[in-house]
């Protein structure tokens, strides 16, 4: 009998619903409207620090510290330890890690044991279910649900809430860890403080861990904030905040990434990352570490990237609501991220039969029908829920505004011919 090749740890989790979508977006002539990364340049001084990087110092052709490179935990400890109001030592609270994405896998790995209980506030970015799969744990689901907007108009992603009894009832004895995504992908939605306070409650209450992915922290629009759980009494202690220099300066492909907390925690996280990835690239690092320096001087001012850059976006975000809503999408206008997500109910009462398999959620259908026919690609958002709740959240699918103005211009083309085929 032949031995079994996979590792048990992959069971469940190998299909993987983006592959199909990016294989027919790369078949067809589409404006790819559906992930999440910029078609435009980094800044300036960003791409200046990445050439300096390689052109400069020859030593950062080599080796750095494990655990981050000392300019970029330094400026890391410094830059975040105001915001968390703590004082953040670069060698215990920091650690540099291959994008966010890494510094997610590197958490779950340290924290998770056989059994135990993740809490995932659903919808949710759909690396968190099978990164505590892999670790050996149970992940226990919990819905944002919708409150249907004022009549006429649009509705928001603030719009979705967490039923406070819903979600103390999700904790037990087994719950180890609660993930929290603010601004949300793919809702857009910036926990308030208040919603942020009682998911603190409840972890302490509880002796739970949060894992906070803030990845697009500076992208907040409407005059909202975004706080920080780790900033609130009692927090810091039992929270993990994750960064990405890929959203903070537009540079998606240089993961780099990091994760801080308090050193009793992340002393496992550094048992794993040594001896897992060891190292991250030297020279992306210094770089990161050059921006961030930029930022702390410039930070608050009109000249702050972290001002200038939702700034920009809030316009990208107007001009596609104003867009989808012209063939008859109905966007949810996002506080935050590089996301909106839009409401094809509409079509899904006209349109009720769409090619696709018969257990498929209809806004995979829709997406695919939206590529092959209108030359746009956006991303279902049943995706981002679990599988008992997918059929549930099936109306929905996900656009990226932080595009090019030429994208957007591509955009308004393809729906303006989508408009004309709608008139009588």
């Amino acid at each position: 009998m032949a031995k079994r090749l996979q590792a048990r740890r992959l069971d469940g989790i190998d299909h993987n619903p983006w592959v199909e979508i990016v294989r027919l977006a790369k078949e067809y002539d589409v404006v790819n409207l559906g992930q999440g990364f910029p078609d435009f340049s980094p800044p300036d001084f960003a791409v200046q620090a990445f050439q300096q990087a390689t052109s400069g110092d020859f030593m950062l052709n080599q080796y750095t510290m494990a655990f981050g490179y000392p300019p970029l935990t330094k400026i890391l400890a410094s830059f975040f330890g105001k915001l968390l109001g703590q004082e953040m030592d670069p060698l215990k609270n920091v650690l540099v890690t291959v994008g966010a994405y890494g510094a997610l896998f590197t958490a779950f790995q340290a924290l998770v044991d056989e059994g135990d209980e993740v809490i995932i506030i659903e919808p949710a970015f759909d690396c968190y279910e099978p990164m505590t799969m892999m670790a050996g744990g149970h992940p226990v689901f919990v819905s944002l649900r919708p409150s249907p907007a004022p009549k006429g108009q649009l509705g928001s992603s603030n719009d979705w809430q967490l039923d406070p009894i819903e979600l103390a009832s999700k904790f037990t004895p087994r719950t180890k860890i609660l993930v929290l995504n603010t601004p949300n992908n793919p809702l857009g939605k910036v926990f308030s403080k208040m919603e942020l306070e009682l998911i603190a409650g409840l972890c302490q209450q509880h002796d739970v861990l949060c894992i906070s992915d803030e990845v697009y922290q500076w992208l907040v629009y409407d005059g909202h904030q975004h706080v920080s759980i780790a900033s609130l009494p009692g927090m810091w202690d039992r929270t993990l905040t994750i960064g990405s220099a890929g959203k903070s300066f537009s540079a998606t492909g240089w993961k780099v990434g990091w994760v801080m907390g308090p050193d009793n925690i992340m002393k496992h996280l550094r048992t794993v990352h040594q001896n897992s990835i060891f190292h991250c690239p030297t020279q992306a690092q210094a770089a990161v570490a050059q921006c961030f320096e930029r930022e702390q001087q410039h930070f608050g001012q009109p000249s702050s990237y972290f001002l200038q850059l939702p700034q920009a976006m809030h316009l990208n975000r107007d001009h596609m609501i104003r867009s989808l809503q012209s063939v008859g999408l109905e966007p949810l206008i996002p506080q935050g991220s590089y996301f909106l997500i839009a409401d094809i109910s509409d079509f899904k009462s006209r349109m009720p039969n769409l090619p696709g398999a018969a257990d498929e959620p209809y806004d995979r259908c829709f997406a695919k029908w939206m590529i092959k026919n209108k030359g746009l690609v956006a991303i279902p958002v049943s995706i981002f829920f679990s599988r008992p709740h997918q059929k549930d959240f099936d109306h929905y699918i996900r656009f990226c505004f932080v595009k090019d103005e030429a994208t957007l211009q591509a955009m308004d083309e393809r729906l303006c011919r989508w408009k004309g085929e709608l008139q009588p």
